[in-house]
This record gives C-alpha cells, structure tokens and sequence, in this order.
C-alpha cells in the first residue's frame, strides 16, 4: 500500500510542467496545479495508511467521535464550512497535531491530555482547519511544481516513517529532505500566522474562550525552552515566536471576553485516555489519588471505574459506576462504561437494555449503535444487529466498521455468503483488493446464496478485479 501511495504521488508529479512557478499570495491558490480533488485522493491514501496499517492509530470510537464532533463545530463557523473533514487520533504522548491534504486532521493524545480546557483544545484544531481551509499545501505545492510535490511525498512520508522503520519510508525522506524541507520553511512562518489569524477567528465564531489560543501556545513555547533541543513535537512542526504569541495575545484582547465551560465529554475523554495510556494497576492507583483530591469530579469518578473495570475488578468497578450514574448528567460516555461492565460480567440482558435506553437519548452518537450492535451479536440477537447495521449502511456506505460488524453478524448467522461478501468489502476499504477479490470467490462458493446474492457478488468481483489490474500496472507489472 506505502508503494501504491508513491506511485500515486509520482503520477501527479509528472502532472505538472517542469517550470517552477511563483509563491502565490496568501488565501490565493488559483496559481496552484494541486487541485482540491487532488489533495482529497493524497490524504484518502495516507489516512488509510494510518488507520488500517499504524499500529499508533486510536481505534477508538468514542474519542474519534467526541474529536470529530469538537472539529465540525469549528469547521461549520469557519471560512470554508462546505469542506470535507475528518478528525482522528493517534496514541503518542508527544505534543502535536497535523493537518493532511484533503482535510484529514490528527491529534495526539499527548496534546488532549497537556490541554487544560477544551478551548486550548479547540485552538488547536482551529488552528489546524485553517491550514486546511487557506490550502496552504496547495500554495507550497504550486510554489515549486515537481519539486515541491516531492517535498509533500518526503512530508507525508514522514508522518508515518516517525513510528516505522520501513526501508521505503526512510528513501523518501533521505530523497526529499535535503532541498524540499528548508524550502517549506522559508515561508512557513507567513503561513503560520495566517492560520494563527483565522483560527482565533474561527475559535471566537463557535463560542470558545479565544483566551485559550495563545495561553496554550505560550505553555507549548514554554516546554520548549525547558526541554531545549528536546522540545514538543509541535513546536517543530509549527514554529512559535514571541512576536506571533504577542500577535495572538493581542488579537484575542480586542475580542469579546467570555467564560466557556468544558463539556463532560472533554473531561471524560481525557480520563479515558489516562486510563487506557499507562497499565491497569497504574491507572487504578492514579484515579484513587485523584478521587482523594476530587471526590466529586464526574470525570475522575469515571476515570476510576473505567481502570477498576480494565483491572478486572468488577465489584468495585460496579459500585463506582452506579455512584457516577445517580450523580452525573446523563452521558453516551457513562451510558457506554456501564454496558462495558455488564458485558464482562456476561449480564448481555443488562447491556443490551442499557445502551437501547441510550441510543434513544442520544441518537446522534454512532459510537453507541456500534456498541449495541456489537452487543446483539455477542449476546445472541445478531438478526437484531445485522438490520440495524444494513440500514446504517445505507447513508454510510464506506464505514468499514459497519461492514466489520455486518461480517460478524453474518457470521453469527451461519449465513456464509453474506459473511464473506461483507468482508470483502472491509478489505476493499482498506485498499486490499486482492484479499477482497480471495473472499468474494469464497462467498461464491458457499452454497447458500441465492440468484440475487451471486449477481451481486459476481458484479462486485468483476469490479475488485479491474482495481487488482490497475493496481498491477501501477507497479508496473
């Protein structure tokens, strides 16, 4: 797959004519060859890298949901809210958030976790779409033809080749590194202050503290000083000076002052995160300090009963959650731990109940269908879980998890065809087309498919090996 994304970046390089061409001015990009159809496939491709192929990737839906939901709050105020998005997570502690071509934005957990309020959160994605709406990889891109879409091949790379070792990851960037990166350089810094600008503006239009933009880019600053030439991750990839905290710090005074509350969710995210970043004992043993500190923190209350649940100590975990669920707002996020816990102690009747009851209060939360249909399977109901699913599949036909969970419903069913026809469209998303082309030949030859079903998977087939085909030639085989 890392040699299909080259190739494809390759492709669009020979694209363009081999004469340099001018830095566009700043929010220009009609000077720009690097169309946003363009940048859509490059950052489609990495973020399948990722997702599917990095083992740092978060998989987990309920702070990809919160993450997402925070981002498209920001996104539907900003100057370009008809641009596609997508927010995801990436386990490392280190400081830092990136934007991909196409609107793809990744945080780190180390960056939720340093943020002390959601609006230093939210200034950062803010940050980040701005970037994304201003097309300022366009402009680097136009800027240098052939060469900067090397230097974006040596960029992108490198997000991955920071968490692997692959000889191909390391030959792009000892290839693109020498001339493209001190070129990004020369003129990031305008472009840093332009994503400062509208940022702050869209964080201020969706109702945050716009305080929390250079209060939390003054404490990354600060973190640099100490740690020197170890200093966060995202001071490297962004570079901070006093003149653009001063700048920020400025802009925000002559903004309207308003106190914003964190949400729950921020709180109970961030638990969870805690919880899930060091071992269970670990995580036990820090909540129970914090729950000493802050016996009535909803977010701590919760953060305990999730490490109580992941140490395998049921009873108490049970104790602790009945507590934070007679005092807490109600919460997809508590509605979810408590379904966790009633499914380890094998009680599916509870769980199911539970998080039917809270599909009903939230139904906005996807991350709590996945969980009820995770549970009907489990708990005997996987006729229950596969209508639920095809129906969700119908407005959201390219959610590998609802195929994944089709597959397994299926399974469940002993429905043999429809188990692997699913399935082989879990490896078609996830660019495997030859592991989708091996299932649908199985599925074939199941026996318990009926004229409609083979129709449909032989047409299938025929189109999973035309993308083999094409893929072949793109290696030149």
């Amino acid at each position: 797959m890392m040699r299909r994304f080259l190739a494809l970046l390759l492709s669009l390089t020979l694209a363009f004519p081999a004469q340099a061409f001018d830095l566009p001015d700043l929010g220009d990009v009609a000077a720009s060859e690097f169309s946003p159809a363009q940048e859509r496939r490059i950052g489609a491709e990495i973020i399948r890298e990722i997702r599917w192929r990095d083992a740092a990737y978060l998989d987990d839906l309920e702070v990809e949901e919160y993450v997402n939901r925070l981002g498209r709050r920001l996104v539907a105020v900003s100057n370009n809210p008809q641009q596609s998005f997508d927010f995801f997570v990436v386990k490392d502690a280190t400081l830092n958030a990136f934007a991909l071509p196409g609107g793809y934005i990744g945080v780190h957990t180390g960056l939720i976790l340093a943020a002390e309020s959601e609006s230093e959160l939210a200034s950062v994605l803010g940050h980040e779409i701005a970037h994304v709406t201003q097309r300022h990889i366009a402009q680097i891109v136009g800027k240098q033809s052939q060469a900067g879409m090397l230097m974006l091949a040596s960029l992108l790379v490198a997000i991955l080749a920071a968490r692997s070792n692959s000889q191909v990851s390391e030959a792009a960037i000892a290839a693109g590194q020498a001339g493209a990166l001190q070129s990004q350089l020369g003129y990031s810094r305008d472009f840093e202050r332009e994503a400062d600008r509208v940022g702050l503006q869209t964080l201020d239009q969706a109702g945050f503290d716009v305080r929390g933009m250079p209060s939390f880019f003054e404490r990354l600053q600060r973190a640099g000083r100490l740690y020197e030439n170890n200093a966060p991750a995202y001071l490297r990839t962004h570079p901070l000076t006093t003149e653009r905290i001063a700048d920020m710090e400025n802009r925000a005074a002559s903004m309207r002052y308003r106190q914003v509350l964190d949400s729950a969710d921020f709180g109970y995210v961030r638990a969870k995160l805690r919880v899930l970043a060091v071992p269970p004992v670990d995580a036990v043993r820090d909540f129970e300090e914090r729950a000493a500190r802050m016996p009535d923190d909803a977010a701590t209350r919760y953060g305990l009963a999730r490490a109580l649940l992941r140490a395998g100590r049921l009873d108490e975990a049970k104790v602790r959650i009945d507590q934070l669920r007679r005092s807490a707002e109600p919460s997809p996020f508590v509605d979810t731990l408590s379904a966790e816990l009633a499914m380890a102690r094998r009680d599916y009747r509870s769980a199911l109940a539970q998080l039917e009851g809270a599909v009903k209060r939230f139904p906005a939360s996807q991350s709590l269908r996945y969980a009820l249909a995770d549970a009907q399977i489990i708990g005997g109901q996987p006729v229950l879980a596969a209508e639920g699913v095809r129906q969700a599949l119908q407005t959201r036909g390219e959610d590998i998890r609802l195929w994944q969970l089709l597959s397994r419903a299926n399974a469940a069913l002993g429905k043999r065809t429809a188990q692997h026809r699913a399935q082989a469209e879990v490896y078609a998303l996830q660019g495997g087309y030859r592991a989708a082309v091996e299932q649908l030949e199985i599925a074939r030859k199941a026996g318990d498919g009926d004229f409609y079903d083979l129709s449909a998977v032989d047409a299938r087939l025929r189109e999973m090996r035309a993308l083999v085909r094409e893929e072949l030639r793109e290696r030149g085989m």
